[in-house]
C-alpha cells in the first residue's frame, strides 16, 4: 500500500522556502505521491456545492489563494528526485487544451516522467462563468479536450475535428517523458465519474471516502472495467479519506481491504515546522506499516 499526501499548497503559507524544505521532506519520509488541487478563482458568495462539505461550502479563507498546480508541482519536481507529483484534480474543461497538453508534458518531462494527470469536470459553476467557460456539457468536453491532448502528446503531427474543438494540423514538441502520456486519473464519485474510468482513465481518485463506500465504488468500478475489457489492474486506484477521520493504521488496513492501492492523506500544517511533524508522525503511524501491507 501506498501513501500519498496533499500538503497545504496555498498562499500564503506555500513560500518558496516552504516547498524546498517540505518537497525533500516528503521524499525523505516515504511518502510515494504530492498532490496539487486546482482553482484559479474562489468566491466569497456562491450557489454552487461543494460536495465533500455538508453545507456544500469548500472552506477556504477570504485571503487564500491556490497555486496554480502545474507551477507548484514544477517547482516540487526540481527539489525532489522520486515523489510523483499529481493534479488533485485538473479542471479540464474550464482549461484550454492545448495550453493543457503543453504543461502536462512540459512538467513530464522536467520531472523525468513523474508526473500523474488527476482529472474532473469542475463543480463550482461561479468559476466557469467567470472564465467565460461552458458549464453544459462539460463531462463530454472533457472527453473531447482530452482526446486533443493526447494526439498532441502522441502524434508528429495532430489534428481533431468536433463541435467542441477545431485542431487544424499542427505540431506540439517536448512529447511527454511517459508514453503514450502520463497517466489519466479520473476524480469522482458519481456513476458518470466511474464510467469515464472504466472507459478512457489508467487511474480513479475517489475522495472523502471511508473504507467501506471505498469498497463499495471500487467493486462497481471492477465490473464496469471488466465490461470494457479490462481489469482492475488496469488501472491504480487511489482514496482520500472523509475530512475529519483519523489518520490511523487501521484506517489504512480498511482501504487496503477494499481495495484501494493508495491512500492520499489531506494534511493541514500551519507552517513547514508543523507540517514535518505531521509527516513524522504519519511516517511512523502510517507510511511505514502501509508499506508492509
Amino acid at each position: 500500500m501506498k501513501i500519498g499526501i496533499m500538503p497545504p499548497l496555498s498562499t500564503p503559507i506555500a513560500s518558496p522556502a516552504y516547498l524546498s524544505v517540505v518537497g525533500p521532506a516528503l521524499e525523505e519520509r516515504g511518502f510515494a505521491s504530492v498532490w496539487a488541487p486546482e482553482h484559479v478563482l474562489l468566491f466569497d458568495e456562491y450557489e454552487s456545492k461543494y460536495p465533500y462539505t455538508v453545507d456544500g461550502r469548500m472552506g477556504a479563507g477570504p485571503t487564500s489563494g491556490i497555486h496554480d498546480p502545474f507551477a507548484v508541482l514544477t517547482y516540487l519536481a526540481a527539489v525532489t528526485n522520486t515523489i510523483r507529483l499529481g493534479t488533485g484534480i485538473c479542471i479540464v474543461p474550464q482549461r484550454n487544451p492545448v495550453y493543457t497538453a503543453k504543461a502536462v508534458a512540459s512538467l513530464d518531462q522536467v520531472s523525468e516522467g513523474r508526473f500523474d494527470f488527476g482529472v474532473g469536470i469542475g463543480w463550482l459553476a461561479e468559476e466557469f462563468a467567470a472564465l467565460g467557460a461552458p458549464w453544459p456539457n462539460r463531462a463530454r468536453r472533457t472527453r473531447e479536450y482530452l482526446k486533443v491532448m493526447q494526439t498532441l502528446w502522441s502524434d508528429d503531427v495532430s489534428e481533431y475535428h468536433s463541435d467542441m474543438y477545431d485542431l487544424p494540423p499542427t505540431r506540439q514538441n517536448p512529447k511527454p517523458w511517459q508514453r503514450p502520456h502520463p497517466p489519466i486519473i479520473f476524480g469522482g464519485e458519481s456513476e458518470p465519474a466511474l464510467k469515464r474510468v472504466a472507459d478512457i482513465g489508467q487511474g480513479w481518485f475517489g475522495f472523502g471516502l471511508e473504507p467501506d463506500t471505498a469498497a463499495t465504488h471500487i467493486v462497481h468500478l471492477t465490473r464496469m472495467l471488466e465490461a470494457n475489457g479490462r481489469k482492475r489492474s488496469d488501472i491504480q486506484v487511489s482514496c482520500a479519506p472523509k475530512f475529519g477521520i483519523p489518520h490511523t493504521r487501521e484506517l489504512i488496513e480498511g482501504f487496503a481491504e477494499a481495495g484501494a492501492d493508495q491512500v492520499i492523506l489531506v494534511v493541514g500544517a500551519r507552517d513547514s515546522d508543523h507540517l514535518i511533524a505531521r509527516m513524522d508522525q504519519l511516517a511512523r503511524d502510517v507510511v511505514e506499516p502501509a508499506a508492509k501491507m
